[in-house]
């Protein structure tokens, strides 16, 4: 029996060494998909969508959330940058610098709003949604979000966007500049001096990104998983 044992750990530990370090740490976890049950899967994934959308929340409705992070950051509405050199020209240029300011604050103002709307579409997670984002791409969760939240959230967000960009006098800001251009007698294309629906797309567009980028994170960097259950569910799919 001595040597069957010393014969079998030998076998064992050369079995080891030719597996990867990913195969090793799923035998070592035993954490392989059929291991898991529908509520680990369903409970791992809810619990990484909260994780994900609470960081990006908090990022983006932080000061300079949106207006310091080019990943997100708002630009001018596309007619006005198509002016902006113009614009400048005519000395318009600190205008310029204070609606981009601006428009960023205000989306920053309102990004909170969406994180109760988040957590509501989480807790609706089937089993069957738990199974397809887990077995889906890097951003499978972000991809389930966007299309359960984008009205509601767009819904929610066009009144505090509003409310935010009179804040922080983004609407003041844009409209005069919009008004000074659009005096210029050799001005062709006047500017639509309504921001309102243009930030409210853009932040909602620069959560998802952030909340994708959690969900990357996590998939992909185990020390991003903060939880047992977290470690166990995304290392199945390592």
């Amino acid at each position: 029996m001595r040597i069957s044992s010393r014969i079998f750990g030998i076998l064992f530990i050369f079995a080891l060494l030719s597996c990867t370090a990913s195969e090793v740490n799923k035998f070592i976890q035993g954490a392989s998909e059929a291991t898991l049950s529908e509520s680990d899967v369903s409970a791992g994934l809810k619990e990484a969508l909260v994780k994900g959308v609470s960081v990006g929340v908090e990022s983006a409705s932080s000061t300079d959330g949106f207006l310091g992070n080019e990943l997100i950051r708002i630009a001018l509405p596309e007619d006005v940058q198509k002016v902006e050199s113009t614009l400048r020209k005519f000395g318009l240029g600190n205008e310029v610098d204070k609606v981009i300011t601006t428009i960023n604050r205000g989306a920053e103002n309102a990004a909170m709003e969406a994180k109760p709307i988040f957590i509501n579409a989480i807790k609706q997670l089937t089993i069957q949604d738990a199974w397809d984002i887990l077995n889906g791409g890097d951003d499978a969760a972000t991809q389930y979000l966007k299309s359960t939240t984008s009205d509601q959230l767009s819904e929610l967000f066009k009144p505090h966007i509003q409310e935010s960009l009179n804040q922080v006098g983004a609407t003041k800001h844009y409209g005069e500049l919009a008004n000074a251009y659009n005096r210029v007698p050799t001005t062709k294309n006047k500017l639509n001096p309504d921001l309102n629906g243009y930030v409210t797309d853009m932040a909602i567009d620069g959560l998802f990104k952030l909340v994708a980028q959690e969900e990357k994170a996590i998939r992909e960097d185990p020390m991003e998983r903060s939880s047992v259950l977290l470690k166990r569910v995304f290392a199945a799919q390592d």
